[in-house]
């Protein structure tokens, strides 16, 4: 008789209706949210926070080109000397003070400018400066050499090179971009959806295993319909758990955003804002189209089949190994001999997809490892935005089946004897010797 229906049902219904489990799948959410909130708040105050910086230019040509901004006001001093500056900066209790000292030769200013400050400033701070100099002296020295600056500036000419396949679909770097983002997300989900809940079927098996109701249940159910209940069983509850996350962490996103006026867009690191401000230089109404067209030459038919395929072909591969693990040992310390080779290729599927695909999501190393079956969830999930044959994607998920069957007889007969040994480390070379049962 096949009981795993029955097994799939309970171990389901015993993981959601575990209050640990209730009360991690309400309260994760919320902790999450709160961080972020937390941090985006602090961002927002970070970035408005005023200063005020003193120029002495004893050079008189280089302080002009420092205006006021939003978060930055410049005081221009002059008749005054080095000591009094500085004593003036520290009255006013100014961010600091950027000093210019005269040189023989104002177009070579190397070690003639400092910045005097109580506190270290940032390397944004420094750098704005650094640039501001520059874009000065660069001025100067070719209106010395009787170059009109201002048709330079006027002969500039920004290019944007038009991408169109030979088949007459038209691209651009935008694409690439959502692209990334699109493959990024789908490989990362599936690396954290493994490490969470394998761990999940892992710690069950042992906890099972632990309290002897494995014995009992072992004399009606066969070992590897007890091993697929308990994946399958997880897994949907896993899927509730993810489902609950990500509605009730939208819902509150969405409320803190409302109801505090926090803008959650405020966590960027220095190089998202660069990108921010080089997307501002542009043409806005360009990228918004290049965006709303990149979207639309997306593959999302092909992405989201592939993605339920893959995830589930690399959950369940993954997820055997995590439940044979589980049996052979009797506790979670035991387990770490056998963790390292199962987290291994994970991370370099990871890396792989961010140090290769992205760089040549068509190059041998990315194709290779979209094919092998202990990576090509991660990898081949990656390289599908970019375009990838559909005898590929069929041919690396029929490897991926075909390495799952495998895995699951081989996990079945570890299972097998492992769930009824006590009392001892197992070694590599008694799980080996376990297959021959």
């Amino acid at each position: 008789m096949n009981h795993l229906p029955l097994i799939i049902k309970r171990e389901y219904l015993n993981k959601v209706r575990n209050r640990s489990f209730v009360v991690m799948t309400f309260l994760s959410p919320i902790i999450m949210i709160a961080l972020v909130a937390v941090v985006a708040y602090l961002s927002q105050i970070n970035n408005d926070k005023k200063r005020s910086i003193t120029i002495l230019d004893e050079t008189g040509v280089i302080a002009e080109a420092f205006e006021n901004t939003e978060n930055t006001t410049y005081t221009i001093l002059s008749d005054t000397g080095y000591e009094t500056a500085k004593e003036l900066v520290k009255a006013k209790e100014d961010f600091g003070l950027l000093y210019i000292k005269k040189a023989s030769d104002t177009i070579n200013l190397v070690e003639s400018v400092n910045f005097y400050s109580d506190e270290s400033p940032s390397v944004s701070i420094i750098s704005n400066l650094e640039r501001r100099i520059e874009k000065r002296l660069s001025d100067i020295k070719l209106q010395n050499d009787g170059v009109d600056i201002e048709q330079i500036r006027a002969s500039k000419t920004t290019i944007n090179i038009g991408q169109e396949t030979f088949e007459g679909e038209k691209t651009s770097k935008i694409d690439s971009y959502l692209k990334l983002a699109f493959g990024g997300a789908a490989g990362y989900l599936l690396f954290m959806f493994i490490i969470i809940y394998g761990n999940m079927i892992m710690r069950s098996v042992i906890e099972e295993k632990t309290s002897r109701i494995i014995e009992v249940i072992i004399s009606s159910v066969k070992p590897i319909q007890l091993m697929m209940g308990k994946i399958i069983g997880t897994s949907l509850a896993g899927i509730t758990q993810f489902l609950i996350w990500i509605i009730l962490g939208g819902v509150l996103l969405f409320m803190v955003s409302a109801i505090f006026g926090i803008d959650l867009m405020q966590i960027q690191s220095p190089q998202q804002q660069m990108i921010n401000q080089a997307m501002a230089s542009s043409d806005a109404q360009n990228i918004a189209q290049d965006l709303i067209a990149g979207f639309v030459n997306l593959p999302i038919l092909n992405l989201c089949v592939a993605f339920l395929f893959f995830f589930i072909g690399g959950y369940l591969l993954y997820s055997s190994f995590y439940a044979a693990i589980g049996a052979a040992v009797d506790n979670e310390t035991d387990t770490q001999q056998f963790m390292m080779p199962i987290i291994m290729p994970l991370v370099l599927a990871v890396y792989v997809g961010v140090f290769t695909v992205i760089e040549d999501p068509h190059g041998t190393v990315s194709t290779i490892f979209s094919f092998i079956p202990l990576t090509s969830p991660v990898v081949m999930l990656m390289r599908i935005p970019f375009g990838v044959p559909i005898w590929e994607q069929l041919l690396s998920f029929a490897i991926l089946v075909f390495t799952f069957v495998f895995t699951v007889w081989f996990a079945a007969k570890i299972y097998r004897v492992g769930i009824l040994m006590y009392g001892k480390k197992p070694t590599y070379k008694e799980l080996f010797k376990w297959l021959k049962y």
